[in-house]
């Protein structure tokens, strides 16, 4: 038993579930990293703001629509083999963001990186089945979750520090040796399962699964109001509430904190006491914060915000550990990685959703799209009327969650 339970053989175990950890907060990282240098990016390259954007769209959209297709690479191929694939991928995507001369060079290499980070994140959820043992699946799912947030947060600035002391190519090139690393842990570390050179073909009726299809259209209205509060936020704060850019950005980063002290809590919570009841609980929590975000930040200002963030936040860490560890648990080894890939689709969906959807209900609450016209009222109609209809959709989820859950064993 004190053999088993040694020092090294911890260690030993951990290491899977580190380099997975490694692997979700490096593209998240990547996500985020470059937002901070489109400015530096726009004057470098001598191009205009919104076509210099597509550095950014370019990686999620490559992202969106690569899920489910890297998940059945996976499926047919090997989650190990194909996740070093997608870490190689991602390295040297890196490498040529790093060395682009041009927009459409660099946008190419974005888009190619979007690829590879759609077999890291995706990968890494279908991974976890087979490095963490039954008992602490949740905890594993939040872990995930934390450094999903953790590179989420990092990334701007780390990026500002990088733009300031070594120029643009710097917030990518710094990409090359995490992947490096993560690539050898993954090869020494991850263990191999068998591939399926016999694979059924995708069919739709897995989506008419009574609880697959609930939990992956609450994983999309969950990442829509998360999206949301990112989108909308910065408006309110700084032209309703007056706060100075610094403020701003101090006062929005206190939901990815709040996510990375939330996330492994989260997982305890989920093995402890089951998938069912803390989807439920996750869910209701996303609830109020939205219809706390209407409510509060007018009647209390900053206070108000930060008390609704801080309602909305955990509920999401809490949703998505027990989510994610609800959806993969009992899925047969030859469809870990579509489901996988799934899940990844309808978050992204979600994002898209949050910003776009909740975004022009926001304007249309303002009542004009030009946002520099706009009365301080103005936008707080428009803040409330967003997030009414974010809770609005959360009043759905719940009661889909009340259809298409049952009680963990």
């Amino acid at each position: 038993m004190d053999q088993i339970n040694s020092p090294i053989n911890r260690i030993k175990n951990a290491l899977p579930i580190l380099t997975l950890a490694l692997s979700m907060m490096l593209a998240s990282l990547g996500t985020s990293i470059a937002n901070v240098a489109l400015p530096t990016l726009s004057i470098d390259l001598a191009v205009p703001f919104h076509s210099v954007q597509w550095v950014v769209t370019a990686y999620l959209v490559a992202l969106t629509l690569s899920v489910v297709m890297v998940g059945r690479l996976g499926d047919r191929f090997g989650l190990k083999r194909m996740f070093l694939y997608g870490m190689g991928l991602f390295t040297l995507a890196s490498l040529l963001c790093g060395l682009a001369y041009n927009l459409p060079a660099l946008i190419a290499a974005r888009a190619l990186q979007g690829v590879a980070a759609a077999f890291l994140m995706t990968l890494t959820i279908a991974l976890v089945q087979a490095t963490a043992k039954k008992n602490r699946i949740g905890r594993t799912m939040g872990l995930l979750g934390t450094m999903s947030a953790l590179g989420t947060a990092l990334g701007p600035s780390l990026g500002g520090f990088l733009v300031s002391i070594a120029n643009w190519p710097a917030v990518f090139l710094i990409l090359v040796p995490f992947g490096l690393t993560g690539f050898v842990l993954a090869y020494i570390f991850l263990p191999t399962n068998r591939a399926d050179a016999e694979l059924p073909r995708l069919q739709i009726s897995m989506l008419c699964n009574k609880e697959l299809m609930p939990a992956l259209i609450v994983n999309l209205f969950v990442a829509a109001v998360m999206m949301a509060t990112l989108v909308v936020g910065p408006f309110y704060l700084g032209l309703t509430l007056g706060l100075s850019a610094a403020t701003v950005g101090l006062a929005m980063s206190a939901g990815p904190v709040i996510s990375i002290v939330c996330g492994v809590p989260s997982g305890r919570f989920v093995d402890t006491y089951g998938s069912t009841r803390i989807i439920q609980i996750g869910v209701i929590a996303v609830t109020l914060g939205a219809f706390a975000l209407a409510i509060l930040p007018d009647t209390f200002g900053i206070v108000g915000y930060l008390i609704a963030i801080a309602i909305l936040t955990p509920g999401h860490q809490l949703f998505q550990a027990a989510n994610n560890t609800a959806v993969m648990t009992n899925v047969k080894d030859s469809q870990r990685g579509v489901i996988a890939g799934l899940l990844g689709l309808s978050r992204n969906l979600g994002l898209v959703v949050g910003a776009s959807g909740l975004g022009a209900v926001f304007a249309f609450g303002m009542g004009t799209t030009a946002v520099n016209n706009a009365t301080p009222l103005a936008v707080s109609n428009g803040m409330q009327l967003a997030f009414v209809s974010a809770g609005v959709l959360m009043i759905v989820a719940n009661l889909l969650v009340r259809l298409g859950t049952r009680p963990s064993p």
